[in-house]
């Protein structure tokens, strides 16, 4: 609820409203919309449709205070709530929602669009003019993807930078961004832009493209043009770099000790690269950065958000936090999160903890002056304008989820991925039988090898036979097959290094396609072209190239 209304609200709503478009306009300004000459040469009167920066301007100016702090809060909602997601969506007034699992093991293209149909029914409920409401997801792949079955799955991040095929990447991206906007979600909190600088960084770990930052860089904006071709917004994360630290950002504040220098050429690389290849949100970490301002997380740092990644990276689009749920944000109320949020420069706080006490807190601050309206017009302007601009697309036809042509693009990536770091690079890796053995946990992916071996023609016996041994994320040395003929690392390459097998091989990723890509390679069917992406002591990047 807002703040008690004061006995010159009428005056106030007046210069707030003049306020609004001053504020809105500005922003068109800074979007580049409206950059028309000043002197048109003479010919006929023609009528142009306004942008989508134009068309928010115009509408923050009618936004009522409630309205336009519902504007930057995007809570999460969980699959299999879609009643429940319609009436957070109808009771706050919200830009959009995230959705966010139940299961460990994700959930299926049929639940998502059960929800997406479910809060976008809510849309005519929310006032004219608005557009569609934001529903974004964490569709990163690898260890962190939301929908699991029913539609195509990627190999994980890490794959791809693999594979280091930027037009591979591109298709890719592009066949799973159809599909989630066929599903009715238009924002996808991927790619992960971060440089994997730390073996021991596991929050992170196979979620990274790699260790290079240019080659990162390559990787992070052909998946945002891949997705944003698509029509799905993509989302560079975590600002302004996760990968150097061990610390997990969702249970404790990580402090990011490289110099200043270093940020600037290494982890700040795939930032740029993917701001220039028109990146619509970047997200936030919870990070504290030594050199640019000590002590204080990155979310909640005007010098991180407004000074680097408006200032001197350029970034017009729109800021958005990491979950303001996770440990270093609930250090705070959730209304001084959200209030400190956005005077830090960020345009959208996602997964607040307490969406009432966040819109409350808000809407007080408003109020007392602590928040300049300036500040959240300029943020729910740019919400809006994203807005506006996703909408503007036609909805791909449903039979593009999990369609033949998106999944063969997925294979293709994986197969260029498959990276042998020891062994033979022409001819079958081992002779005769094969043995199938997994790490605990790790049945899926055994079962899905063993199939596609069969379906080549190689026989897989349950006794004896050369054993090809399956190693997956979270997996130690005690997990390895001491005298396996191959050990196979599925998540990222490091545990190779502890391996005592002739033959070491990387896949970086455990789906089905994965599983195929590596068959091949093992039967002697296909070479293997990959290159890891990361160094592996002890080992090449690769044994055959």
């Amino acid at each position: 609820m807002s703040a008690p209304a004061p006995a010159h609200w009428s005056t106030r709503a007046r210069t707030g409203r003049w306020a609004a478009i001053l504020a809105a306009l500005a922003v068109v300004v800074a979007l580049g919309a409206c950059d028309a000459p000043s002197e048109p040469e003479p010919g006929p009167v023609t009528t142009t449709d306004p942008t989508p920066a134009q068309r928010a301007a115009a509408l923050v100016a009618t936004l009522s205070d409630d309205d336009l702090v519902g504007q930057v809060i995007m809570p999460a909602v969980t699959f299999g709530d879609p009643e429940g997601a319609a009436a957070l969506v109808r009771e706050f007034r919200v830009a959009g929602v995230i959705l966010m699992p139940t299961s460990s093991r994700g959930h299926s293209a049929a639940e998502a669009q059960a929800m997406t149909d479910a809060i976008r029914a809510v849309q005519p409920q929310l006032g004219a003019g608005l557009p569609d409401l934001l529903i974004g997801t964490d569709q990163e792949y690898g260890f962190v993807t939301r929908i699991t079955s029913g539609m195509t799955q990627l190999p994980a991040a890490m794959a791809l930078g693999a594979a280091a095929r930027a037009e591979l990447t591109r298709s890719a991206w592009s066949g799973v961004g159809q599909e989630l906007a066929a599903l009715g979600i238009n924002v996808d909190f991927a790619p992960d832009a971060d440089v994997l600088s730390s073996p021991g960084n596991t929050t992170i770990g196979s979620r990274s493209f790699g260790a290079d930052a240019v080659a990162v860089g390559e990787q992070a904006a052909a998946a945002v043009t891949g997705l944003q071709t698509a029509g799905v917004a993509a989302t560079l994360k975590h600002f302004p770099g996760h990968g150097d630290t061990a610390v997990d950002s969702h249970t404790d504040l990580p402090v990011l000790r490289q110099s200043r220098e270093r940020l600037d050429s290494t982890d700040l690389v795939p930032f740029r690269a993917g701001i220039a290849a028109g990146v619509q949100l970047v997200m936030i970490g919870h990070l504290d950065v030594s050199a640019i301002d000590p002590g204080v997380p990155a979310t909640f740092s005007h010098k991180v958000v407004t000074d680097v990644l408006r200032g001197e990276l350029g970034f017009q689009g729109v800021a958005v936090t990491d979950a303001l749920n996770m440990a270093p944000a609930q250090r705070l109320s959730p209304a001084d999160a959200a209030v400190r949020a956005l005077l830090a420069g960020n345009d959208l706080l996602l997964m607040p903890p307490d969406v009432a006490a966040t819109r409350t807190g808000l809407s007080q601050a408003l109020a007392s002056g602590q928040l300049p309206r300036a500040r959240l017009v300029e943020a729910a302007t740019r919400v809006l304008t994203l807005r506006f601009s996703l909408a503007r697309g036609t909805r791909p036809d449903p039979s593009t989820v999990d369609s033949q042509e998106h999944r063969n693009a997925a294979a293709a990536v994986a197969a260029a991925a498959v990276t042998v770091l020891s062994g033979p690079c022409t001819g079958p890796l081992v002779a005769g039988p094969v043995r199938v053995t997994t790490a605990a946990g790790r049945d899926q992916a055994g079962q899905w090898l063993s199939a596609a071996l069969t379906a080549l023609g190689v026989p897989v016996v349950s006794e004896g036979g050369s054993q090809v041994h399956l190693v997956g994320r979270g997996d130690g040395a005690e997990d390895l097959a001491p005298g396996a003929a191959v050990t196979v690392a599925m998540d990222t390459p490091y545990l190779l290094a502890s391996a005592d097998s002739p033959v070491r091989v990387a896949t970086y990723s455990s789906t089905e396609v994965a599983m195929h890509a590596l068959a091949a390679v093992v039967a002697g069917q296909a070479q293997a072209t990959g290159r890891a992406p990361v160094a592996v002591s002890g080992l090449p990047a690769s044994a055959c190239r």
